[in-house]
């Protein structure tokens, strides 16, 4: 059987969007209309002639609306197959009738919990009977047709205009689409009642989802294959769901560099105007200033050369003179909490920039788990939200910092937190004076920074290099004293770190030996 004739349609959705120009195009081709509770109630408002699921089962519905779908009259009206004899003999001795659509969306569970309603409520917005029948209809959609979504409402209504039945291909499509929503919903209640209502950390199954994919150009490289999903249930909203202003589609490399670039410029929410530089994952310059302009110009001069073709971020309203300036160089992508005409208009002369609108910032600070693939499994960790302040840090070396080293090892160590290990970061006045990333062992990291910062000074004619007077922050131990003799060498004075390394002893009179401040925070911040 490839087309099914509709000549029985049974409605029931929490999510009312079309639904009455649904019935009416249906019951314009002779369709019967059955339903219950609010959606019935909705198409007899619009007019229509509605039979109730009760007067179909034979019995009411019962227990506030818990038993009313559940019924042998509607599942076999579901589940029969329409050209198998057992079927049509069992069919006609019971006298079920054939059910050939079946319109459901489910209770709003997520949008129930989201609201921060009480347990009892949200038990009760567990839905029972809507899964059970889209199950049903799914899996014998070889004859009968299943939408669980409105957004194909139109399809099946061209389907219904051109040939007054439903394609297999259509049915096969909204079946999937049916067993996904399903999952997805399950998943959302799974996750709930684990998280949530039980308070684990880490379930006994653990159910990741998505949904509403956007297909991307390609993934990191130009023949992978990608998409964007954004999860199924309550989450934070970040770059997937900030607006697009201008610019061509996002690629999932900017997407990758752009959430970078957010979450560092959230730990300066609701500071000093903060500018954020990002290449490839790793900020490459970091600010903060009076203004906007000036924190943009003491990023750039980090590393000017890295900064080309990299991803900006704000903490603050993007201003007009800020977007002159920004472009200026080669900017794939732009990202601001809210962004001014004047900066729009300016921004408008790069058709290619992509400018993104974020409205709040996300919360640094928030929990949750980071899921990473490996081969025949899942590395599932919480997020990495610790924090420290200044009263958290031991000052392990003879010599004492001074206030504006303490604010500059606080800052490195903000943005170190952001780094690629093995990171180092060395920031001085609010400003990163050199990043090294991602390197195999921490004194590389020390040297590629200290150089950056020495080519800065060179372009830009500096006296001397901005690690001169500067503070180091490494994201972990040193396990030897060599990288802080090279932050040492390149002119630091105050050195933040986690300590706990078995040489840390020989680490601490190393700083002695050169004058260094050095403070323990206790707390590591590892990025792979």
């Amino acid at each position: 059987m490839t087309d099914v004739a509709i000549k029985r349609a049974l409605l029931s959705v929490s999510d009312k969007t079309g639904l009455v120009d649904l019935g009416k195009a249906l019951a314009a081709k002779n369709v019967e209309l059955v339903s219950t509770g609010g959606t019935a109630r909705a198409l007899r408002d619009a007019g229509l002639e509605v039979r109730d699921v009760s007067d179909l089962t034979g019995f009411p519905e019962m227990m506030d609306g818990r038993v009313k779908t559940l019924h042998p009259m509607v599942h076999g009206g579901l589940l029969a197959v329409r050209d198998n004899s057992e079927h049509a003999a069992a069919m006609k001795e019971h006298e079920i009738g054939a059910i050939d659509l079946v319109v459901v969306n489910l209770y709003p569970f997520e949008a129930t919990v989201a609201k921060g309603a009480e347990r009892d409520e949200i038990i009760e917005n567990i839905d029972i009977g809507g899964p059970s029948m889209v199950r049903s209809a799914a899996k014998n959609h070889q004859f009968v047709t299943i939408v669980t979504d409105p957004a194909d409402y139109d399809t099946l209504v061209g389907e219904l205009e051109a040939s007054g039945a439903t394609s297999l291909d259509f049915r096969r499509k909204c079946a999937a689409k049916a067993f996904a929503a399903t999952a997805a919903y399950d998943s959302m209640i799974s996750q709930w009642f684990a998280f949530a209502d039980q308070q684990q950390l880490f379930p006994d199954f653990l159910a990741v989802n998505g949904r509403a994919p956007v297909e991307l150009r390609y993934g990191e490289n130009p023949h992978q294959k990608a998409a964007l999903y954004t999860p199924a249930g309550p989450h934070g909203h970040g770059i997937a769901q900030a607006e697009q202003l201008q610019g061509k589609e996002l690629s999932y490399n900017n997407y990758n560099d752009a959430d970078a670039a957010l979450e560092l410029c959230a730990e300066f929410a609701g500071g000093e105007p903060a500018v954020i530089i990002v290449k490839h994952a790793n900020p490459c310059g970091v600010a903060q200033g009076s203004s906007l302009l000036e924190a943009w110009n003491e990023a750039l001069a980090c590393d000017s050369v890295s900064a080309f073709g990299g991803i900006v971020a704000v903490n603050t309203e993007l201003d007009g003179p800020t977007a002159e300036a920004i472009c200026e160089i080669f900017t794939e992508v732009v990202i601001a909490p809210s962004v001014s005409e004047e900066a729009q208009a300016v921004f408008a002369r790069k058709k290619n920039l992509r400018l993104l609108v974020t409205g709040d910032l996300p919360d640094p600070r928030r929990g949750g788990l980071l899921v990473k693939p490996i081969t025949g499994g899942l590395l599932v960790q919480t997020r990495d939200n610790g924090a420290i302040s200044e009263a958290d840090l031991k000052v392990v070396t003879e010599r004492q910092p001074t206030q504006q080293e303490l604010k500059d090892c606080l800052f490195a160590w903000t943005v170190a937190r952001h780094v690629k290990s093995n990171a180092i970061v060395y920031a001085k006045d609010g400003a990163t004076a050199g990043i090294g990333a991602g390197q195999m062992n921490r004194r590389d990291s020390s040297r590629i920074a200290a150089m950056k910062a020495a080519e800065a000074a060179e372009k830009y004619g500096w006296d001397k290099s901005r690690t001169v007077g500067s503070a180091v922050a490494s994201d972990a131990f040193f396990p030897f004293a060599d990288g802080l003799l090279a932050a040492a060498e390149a002119g630091a004075t105050a050195i933040i770190q986690p300590g706990g390394s078995i040489r840390d002893d020989e680490v601490v009179a190393a700083a002695d030996e050169h004058g260094l401040a050095m403070v323990f925070t206790g707390m590591r911040h590892f990025r792979h």
